[in-house]
């Protein structure tokens, strides 16, 4: 099975961060928005992982400690792609997120999962393979985004499957920071 860790986000942040992708998708000549119900914040994908590796992903998950903290989310990015870009919205950075991130990657590691390499650049993707029109303005967009805020408590281990197709992300186990 197909999983990932998260930080999953409230049903009124996930309305907010809704109206965005709506307001960007009216800019957009072609795209693959995130369906509103999976919008997440990942910790680290594990990828295809065998059912009897869940145990261990709970125990690493149970190892991390820190305490509640607040996301702070601010601006619109892009990564650039061929065939369409990604565009996401940024969490400003926040050492009690690097700090639960570097743990929980650390405990994963020590109980041989192999993570991605790269570094470590937390956001909430609205969007994959998005051409915009060329009147379509970033800073513009982005000054006009409210400071959205979470408050973090737990973390999620998700699972990630296509139903009928439709791409859904279940929570399969969570731990309380």
């Amino acid at each position: 099975m197909r999983l990932f860790i998260a930080i999953n986000l409230s049903e009124s942040l996930k309305d907010e961060i809704a109206s965005i992708m709506q307001n960007l998708k009216s800019f957009a000549l072609q795209g693959n928005f995130t369906r509103r119900e999976n919008l997440h914040l990942t910790l680290a994908f594990l990828g295809e992982v065998a059912p009897t590796r869940i145990e261990s992903i709970k125990q690493a998950m149970d190892k991390v400690s820190g305490g509640q903290f607040t996301l702070s989310i601010r601006e619109l990015g892009h990564f650039p792609r061929s065939g369409g870009d990604i565009y996401w919205l940024g969490v400003e950075k926040n050492s009690s997120l690097l700090k639960l991130h570097t743990e929980l990657c650390r405990e994963l590691k020590a109980a041989g999962f192999k993570l991605e390499g790269r570094g470590f650049k937390p956001h909430l993707t609205l969007g994959r393979q998005i051409v915009l029109r060329t009147a379509f303005d970033q800073a513009e967009f982005s000054s006009k985004i409210p400071p959205l805020f979470q408050e973090v408590d737990r973390i999620s281990l998700m699972k990630s499957e296509r139903p009928d197709g439709i791409l859904t992300y279940t929570e399969i186990y969570s731990k309380y920071l």
